[in-house]
């Protein structure tokens, strides 16, 4: 299985980049891990809705163009759908089961995503109506999907 972690920005803090990395590392047994950074948009701090709404439009090509054909697509968006630890693992066995090449995880910019990535997504999912730092959402996904596979191994790491 591939896992691909689309993200737009770049990872600077070097406590998470090490907490993803052993996250990766755990998750080479089950999955082969691909980290894609797409370039974010600078953003005025005055911007408009509509110079925002563009913005967002450059991101999501960026994205998309990342995205395989046969990709299962997890969407992280605030009015996504909200699952327990098993719930999330189950889709992605399921996602594995459907015959899909690859899931990929989408985490947008600061801005959020434009509505065409929204409906590349196979799945929307929220981890809830707190805002997180981007940069701590990917520790907090990669941290998840291993969890989803240590469910799926029945592993006690869950418990």
């Amino acid at each position: 299985m591939k896992v691909n972690l689309i993200t737009v920005g770049k990872l600077k803090e070097k406590y998470l980049k090490d907490g993803i990395a052993e996250y990766t590392k755990r998750m080479g047994r089950f999955a082969k891990i691909n980290h894609i950074e797409v370039s974010d948009e600078k953003t005025p701090d005055s911007a408009s809705e509509l110079e925002n709404q563009k913005i967002m439009e450059k991101e999501a090509e960026r994205i998309l163009a990342k995205i395989g054909d046969r990709d299962f697509v997890v969407v992280l968006a605030v009015e996504g759908q909200q699952f327990s630890s098993e719930e999330f693992s189950k889709k992605l066995a399921d996602a594995t089961l459907n015959g899909f090449s690859a899931i990929t995880f989408i985490i947008g910019g600061s801005l959020g995503l434009a509505s065409q990535v929204k409906k590349r997504a196979n799945l929307l999912i929220s981890f809830g109506k707190l805002t997180l730092p981007h940069q701590l959402m990917r520790l907090v996904l990669m941290e998840q999907i291993y969890r989803a596979f240590m469910i799926q191994q029945g592993s006690p790491y869950h418990k």
